[in-house]
């Protein structure tokens, strides 16, 4: 039997897959997607333009044609509508209940599933919008059985916190607010029935510090509990709320005062000679864009210094080439601040903007036609070390780029600015860990005061020459004949002689001579005669 010939043009092949689509009967009045002669012209059109918008973003052709331009033909086939008059919420999901009524395999349908949810952010990307992947964040159910006026104060002061909170963190924010507060305030109300904040004993927060210890949970997040509390506690001051100054001045636990962790030179050129492989040896279009996206990243994280958030938000309209720079908007606390591009990390960038796709905003990176989520980063840089077995994050590289610019003789101001710090103490951290100009100031005046003590190096006693295997034998043989039991003064004197001779260079064959003939005189001896009783 021939082969089917392949369809001229995108309708036509949906028009082919309707006509020999696999499953069960479909039960009579199930609805059936209608032929493309019957779609309104703009219709094909938006079939066309998705297809060009799944291969720009790394889809496979095969995918792309036998499963994603598929369910996009059966939701416009069942709509019968013009594409920009499609109701994403209902005109959707009957594309789903129609390949459900086929009876395909469980795996099937959640391709297809996954096909719909693709095809709906293509519309919406269509249509200038950005899809909204997580729920607002909603505490009131966490907030159950805790008295009113905690609960209200708390959001009061989360309005108050959420100023100085980026719009792109601000569910991840809220999250950990909530998180952190109601760990603490639960504890109080439901283990030590806290009702007003009279209530609050000091003590009652050395029982929470114990509680978490006991539960295994690490010290710095119970400091972080603490560090919560506090500033709530004054803002609860200032509302007018009576509050003990026991409660303000709890200590938090004692905890190891961490130096940041950065990559040696060898690590560092290691992952970069991954990356930079990984891009000459990509195969297809998909691997050549990921890659480059994975190699643009680490310049901008390793080179910039960039915390891993500031990269996954960072704009177009960011990106100053001219002045090889990008600017950071709105970073950690509110702040902008100029990352300079080395040559190497500008041409890295520019190879990735170059095959980037397109995608619904005006993000430097996307993946899959979407802005970069929350962990994607982190997991991609965290396999390129795994490949090269080096332990790395996004953060660490930004730690690698602090202690390496230190160390090539950059001022800590100038470091302070570059990285965005607000404190300076934070910059020194980076000066504590390996500081050479630290290093040189030491040796030189260290060098001063030895001339002034007159201290020189000790001298070095030479090194020991080992043993060679065969005098290391030999050795071993005279030492078990010292160890019998009944040894003559003049056989002793025998052996040390033999010593002597192994150790001046007398041939090994000599020695081993002289020591036959030690055996021939011990056995020639007679034995020792036992003493009467």
């Amino acid at each position: 039997m021939s082969p089917i010939p392949l369809a001229p043009t995108l309708a036509a092949r949906y028009d082919r897959s309707l006509r020999y689509a696999h499953g069960q009967p479909l039960a009579p009045g199930t609805p059936r997607p209608h032929p493309t002669a019957e779609w309104p012209a703009e219709n094909v059109a938006c079939l066309a333009r998705y297809r060009v918008w799944l291969l720009e973003g790394g889809t496979s052709p095969y995918t792309t044609d036998i499963l994603y331009l598929p369910m996009a033909g059966h939701v416009l086939g069942l709509a019968l509508k013009p594409v920009d008059q499609l109701d994403l919420d209902t005109d959707l999901p009957p594309a789903l209940a129609y390949i459900h009524a086929k009876h395909l395999s469980a795996m099937w349908n959640k391709l297809c599933r996954n096909a719909l949810a693709k095809f709906r952010r293509f519309l919406l990307h269509e249509r200038g919008q950005v899809e909204v992947k997580a729920r607002p964040y909603d505490p009131e159910p966490n907030t159950t059985g805790l008295p009113a006026w905690l609960v209200q104060e708390l959001h009061n002061y989360q309005l108050l916190q959420q100023r100085n909170w980026r719009p792109a963190r601000l569910q991840e924010n809220l999250r950990r607010f909530w998180s952190g507060h109601l760990r603490v305030w639960r504890f109080l109300v439901e283990e030590k029935g806290v009702q007003t904040l009279a209530d609050v004993k000091r003590q009652m927060l050395f029982d929470f510090m114990d509680l978490r210890l006991a539960l295994g949970k690490a010290v710095t997040g119970i400091n972080a509990d603490l560090r919560g509390f506090h500033p709530f506690l004054l803002f609860l001051r200032e509302q007018g709320y009576p509050v003990p100054h026991a409660l303000l001045t709890l200590p938090g636990l004692a905890q190891a005062d961490h130096l940041p962790k950065f990559l040696t030179d060898e690590q560092v050129r290691a992952l970069r000679a991954d990356l930079e492989t990984r891009v000459a040896e990509a195969q297809n279009s998909a691997h050549q864009r990921d890659a480059r996206l994975d190699r643009a990243a680490f310049y901008l994280l390793w080179q910039g210094g960039m915390r891993v958030g500031e990269v996954e938000e960072l704009r177009l309209e960011d990106l100053d080439f001219g002045n090889r720079k990008v600017m950071v908007r709105q970073s950690k606390g509110l702040k902008d601040w100029a990352v300079y591009l080395t040559a190497t990390a500008l041409v890295a960038l520019q190879a990735y903007l170059a095959v980037r796709g397109p995608g619904p905003t005006d993000h430097v990176f996307f993946y899959r036609n979407q802005p970069l989520c929350k962990g994607l980063l982190h997991d991609r840089i965290k396999a390129a070390g795994l490949r090269v077995g080096v332990h790395v994050y996004p953060h660490r590289l930004r730690h690698t780029c602090a202690t390496q610019l230190l160390n090539a003789g950059c001022r800590v101001t100038s470091l302070q600015k570059f990285l965005g710090h607000k404190s300076l103490k934070t910059t020194m951290g980076y000066a504590r860990v390996h500081d050479r100009t630290v290093a040189d100031d030491y040796f030189a005046a260290m060098e001063e005061v030895e001339k002034r003590l007159d201290v020189s190096p000790p001298e070095e006693a030479p090194a020991e020459e080992p043993v060679p295997e065969p005098e290391r034998q030999a050795l071993l043989v005279i030492a078990e004949q010292l160890s019998e039991p009944e040894l003559s003064q003049e056989v002793r004197l025998v052996l040390a002689a033999q010593i002597r001779q192994v150790l001046t260079g007398m041939g090994l064959e000599q020695v081993k001579k002289a020591g036959d003939d030690f055996g021939k005189r011990q056995q020639a001896r007679p034995p020792p005669s036992s003493g009467g009783g």
